[in-house]
């Protein structure tokens, strides 16, 4: 039989003696390289999508400033002048202070109520154990899921017969019960990472469970309630189908209908000027809105992940 001999070992002072400076120290600088381009690549595409979103937004704020000959004369470049003539002409004229007006009383009620009912509705559903609280629950999921297209036809007769078709707390009903189904299923799963601990301390001191909810549970629910409010204020300000079907009087008439109402006037007269700043005026609020409430947005959308 053959034995296997074990090589005698190598002193530490010899050449062939093994120590730390033997270890390879190849894939650590390959990793750093490819870590390095998939950085450079990412970045290029974030800049790529930056110049695709702010570019048109840039546009039309420039152009609402040009006149009508400097607009399909020299579309990129900047104006000579600053023409306030046209939103002036647009606001007054156009009749876009009316729309803005009923815009803000129908998008600030609906957004009111939505967020008092849905975290309400909300904290129930994630705070108390019940007999169909899923059946419920689900309910509110399965409403995201509805097209609103199906509902229109019913709905216009619903309102109709109600005595709520063609005026603002008509169309602010209508509103809250587009946007409750993901409000509650947002704020649902943000209330479930609150810890319980604040809430039973509160018991134990006596307090109720309206007091506890008010006063304790919803200033904690602050970043949820920012955030799903932000996106609840971009889908309720830009809602077209609604109001079109639901809201039929000129005089009641939201932005989004202005806007159209004013494309269309504004396009024979050849006013395309006053028709880029009417656009402005509505496209300014939702982006001072994000601006504002960016931080908590991101807050509200990471919290749960970091609890």
């Amino acid at each position: 039989m053959k034995t296997t001999q074990t090589p005698a070992p190598v002193p530490a002072g010899e050449p062939g003696a093994a120590g730390p400076s033997a270890a390879p120290a190849g894939p650590p600088a390959r990793e750093k390289k490819e870590g390095t381009v998939l950085n450079v690549f990412s970045h290029g595409i974030l800049v790529i999508w930056a110049i695709m979103v702010a570019l048109p937004l840039v546009w039309a704020v420039m152009t609402s400033f040009k006149d009508d000959r400097s607009i399909f004369s020299s579309p990129w470049s900047l104006p000579d002048t600053l023409h306030f003539d046209n939103w002036s002409r647009a606001w007054t004229q156009a009749n876009m202070s009316d729309y803005f007006l009923n815009t803000v009383l129908v998008v600030g009620g609906s957004l009111l109520g939505t967020l008092v009912l849905g975290s309400m509705a909300a904290y129930v559903l994630a705070r108390f154990e019940f007999p169909g609280n899923r059946f419920i629950y689900y309910l509110f999921v399965g409403g995201m899921s509805f097209p609103i297209m199906l509902a229109l036809v019913p709905l216009f007769y619903v309102v109709n017969n109600m005595g709520l078709l063609n005026t603002i707390h008509g169309l602010i009903l209508v509103y809250i019960a587009y946007s409750l189904p993901f409000t509650v299923f947002f704020l649902t799963a943000f209330f479930r990472t609150l810890p319980t601990s604040v809430a039973e301390a509160a018991f134990v001191d006596g307090a109720s469970h309206t007091r506890t909810f008010f006063q304790i549970m919803l200033p904690m629910a602050k970043p949820g309630l920012i955030s799903v409010g932000i996106f609840n204020f971009l889908g309720q300000w830009n809602q077209y189908m609604l109001p079109t079907v639901l809201n039929t009087d000129p005089d009641k008439r939201v932005l989004t209908q202005g806007l159209v109402q004013l494309a269309v006037s504004q396009g024979y007269k050849g006013d395309w000027s006053g028709l880029f700043a009417g656009l402005v005026m509505a496209m300014l609020p939702v982006l001072a809105a994000y601006i504002v409430f960016q931080r908590q947005v991101v807050q509200g959308l990471t919290a749960g992940a970091l609890k």
